[in-house]
């Protein structure tokens, strides 16, 4: 797999092309902004690495022309830590967003995720079977065990909005104007209330989630596998 990192700190550069290349990984290097735009299309990536602090743009420009011309995971390594800088990196398209500093374990973990959600589901149909839990688009049917579980209209809109993107995260904002529209945007109780009955329903711990991951003050990600258990 291919893995384009662009960053202007050359000691971040050096030292993720040497953890990923350890985990047999691809690595491709850009110091800037045009440069990383540039082999996003000419060297086609899997996935992106990519900070915000570029010397020659804003790293959400980038982003936003990367993501123009065609989709790849994103995945933004910054030292910015504001709430609303990470939800409105999401909003635009990155796949999930890491603090520098940051644990290379951890980022290797984010990109496992990344990129083993990706072949999950099927977007023609959406349909979702592990052995233990079952959804099924078309049908409007989802499964447990066997047993099959009733959701609301309202929970099966925001199981399917996060299925629709496996592995990345969805900000609260998001979910509440596409289930709820533009009115509810501060609405957050609705979402949690939602997201607390899925769980139950699909009997998933929130301390230690097997399908519906928060990211606290921020959204949520679906991260269920396909591997048989």
């Amino acid at each position: 797999m291919k893995i384009l990192i662009i960053d202007d700190e050359p000691q971040i550069r050096k030292f993720l092309s040497i953890s990923l290349a350890s985990q047999d990984y691809t690595v491709i290097t850009a110091e800037n902004g045009q440069k990383g735009i540039s082999q996003s299309v000419l060297a086609e990536p899997d996935l992106i690495i990519l900070d915000l602090g570029l010397p020659d743009m804003d790293g959400k420009l980038a982003l936003q022309q990367i993501l123009n011309e065609k989709f790849v995971p994103v995945i933004v390594l910054s030292v910015r830590t504001s709430e609303a800088e990470k939800v409105a990196t999401l909003d635009m398209g990155a796949i999930d967003y890491v603090e520098k500093p940051f644990s290379v374990n951890e980022l290797l973990a984010r990109i496992r995720r990344a990129t083993n959600t990706s072949s999950i589901i099927s977007r023609q149909n959406i349909i979702y079977d592990d052995n233990h839990l079952k959804i099924d688009q078309e049908s409007h049917k989802v499964y447990l065990d066997s047993q099959l579980v009733t959701l609301t209209k309202k929970e099966w809109a925001v199981l399917i909005r996060l299925m629709d993107s496996p592995g990345r995260l969805v900000t609260q904002a998001s979910l509440l104007q596409e289930v709820w529209g533009k009115s509810h945007l501060e609405d957050t109780q609705y979402l949690r209330n939602i997201i607390l009955k899925l769980r139950q329903k699909l009997k998933d711990d929130a301390a230690s989630p097997r399908y519906l991951e928060t990211e606290p003050g921020i959204g949520y990600r679906f991260i269920g596998s396909t591997e048989s258990t």
